[in-house]
Parts: structure tokens; sequence; C-alpha cells
């Protein structure tokens, strides 16, 4: 059980280095590649960025859970 939960871990450990690499900064980043800064508007952010945002949170959230499965798992 401990290493199918640990090779989960690892792929979503990449998987958010690389949505969170993809978050445009303060001016412009890697999501205006793929539509991020297509009709921006002042008010707010564009609907690309939101389901970028929703899905780091879910990754972020699988991550934590999985840190946790392995602290439980192989306690030191």
């Amino acid at each position: 059980m401990f290493w199918p939960v640990l090779v989960i871990h690892v792929l979503l450990s990449l998987g958010l280095i690389f949505l969170v690499l993809l978050h445009s900064g303060k001016g412009g980043g890697l999501s205006d590649m793929f539509g991020g800064g297509l009709g921006a508007t002042s008010a707010g952010s564009t609907v690309v960025e939101q389901n970028l945002n929703r899905i780091t949170i879910l990754v972020a959230t699988a991550y934590t859970f999985t840190t946790v499965s392995l602290a439980l798992l192989f306690p030191f």
C-alpha cells in the first residue's frame, strides 16, 4: 500500500509544480500562451485562469491527502 501512494504522491508533486508555473504573475506568465491573456478584463481573471485555479486547488488537496497518508503508513 505504501508504494502506490508514493507513486501517486510523486506524480501529484510534479503536476503541482507544472500547474503553479502556468499561473500568470504580475507581468503575465506561461498561461498567456494558452489563452489566459485573451479578453482579459480589468475587473478580474479570465475563465482559463479560473479553471487553472480550480485544477491547482484540486491537485494541491490531493497532494495534501497523500502526504498525510504517507505519514500514517510509514511513521518514523
